[in-house]
């Protein structure tokens, strides 16, 4: 009787990891076959501007990730800010452009989204060179943390969505840090399937970043920018706001990073 009083919650437990994944994905299709509100359908097209260019398949395809990330999404206003369906499906809609034509994992480890109305203050501790703490506090309109929240500005997720081909798009960016922390740390380095593709990818990826920094350093024009050289963690995040809204312009002036990255999200946006 002791034995089977830990054998069958052990049991019970076993099965439960081994259904989970087939019960969500249960879930998410029947959530995907639901008909897009009428009233998602029109912010989407105040609001994004991008949606016009995309395949007709790859529109269908975003309205059916949006459906299931705000299901699953919980957003939180902050600031005395009250979030809407305008924004959330404003936002979901530009981090759902990341999912397109891969497993869509819908972001496993992002609990929640908030959002202020507009740049948030955050206070830092900075060691600076000669090894003093000091405390600092920066404006940001975006952070993403693997602990499980992205922390977005409402006022530059709406101008990201707004202006799509200036390769500056804050969700975009905090979106493909919450990739890069799949495997732990933001490293620039995304979840990949085979040790060889991360090999060619740090090949490719180093090799641009330093290609940036040598630019910056002579006073070049640059595609990415100088904060896309800060660490490679951000130069993966910009590189994907480069990707996703100046996707010809990349790949004729960095063909291997624009093949790299078309590799990994799937789709082709200089096409668009």
């Amino acid at each position: 009787m002791t034995a089977l009083f830990f054998i069958v919650p052990a049991l019970l437990f076993i099965l439960w990891v081994v259904a989970e994944p087939w019960w969500v994905e249960r879930r998410r299709e029947r959530l995907r076959r639901r008909p897009f509100p009428a009233a998602w359908r029109q912010i989407l097209r105040r609001r994004l501007p991008v949606l016009r260019r995309l395949p007709v398949d790859l529109q269908l395809q975003l309205k059916r990730h949006i459906q299931v990330f705000l299901a699953e999404k919980p957003f939180i206003g902050c600031a005395g800010l009250t979030v809407d369906d305008e924004m959330r499906v404003t936002i979901a809609a530009q981090a759902c452009l990341l999912l397109l034509n891969r497993e869509p994992g819908y972001f496993p480890n992002l609990r929640q989204i908030l959002v202020y109305p507009g740049a948030f203050m955050v206070d830092r501790v900075h060691t600076d060179s000669t090894g003093v703490l000091q405390d600092q506090r920066r404006m940001l309109s975006g952070e993403s943390w693997s602990q499980g929240q992205v922390i977005l500005s409402w006022q530059d997720a709406l101008d990201g969505a707004a202006v799509d081909d200036d390769g500056r798009n804050v969700v975009i960016h905090e979106f493909a840090h919450q990739l890069d922390q799949e495997t732990g740390h933001a490293n620039g380095a995304p979840r990949l399937p085979t040790r060889e593709r991360y090999d060619h990818w740090s090949c490719v990826f180093q090799r641009e970043y330093e290609r940036l920094q040598q630019q910056l350093a002579s006073g070049e024009p640059t595609l990415l920018g100088e904060y896309a050289a800060t660490d490679p963690a951000e130069f993966f995040a910009v590189a994907s706001e480069v990707f996703f809204e100046q996707g010809a312009r990349m790949a004729g002036e960095s063909p291997q990073l624009y093949a790299e990255l078309a590799r990994f999200y799937r789709v082709d946006p200089a096409g668009w």
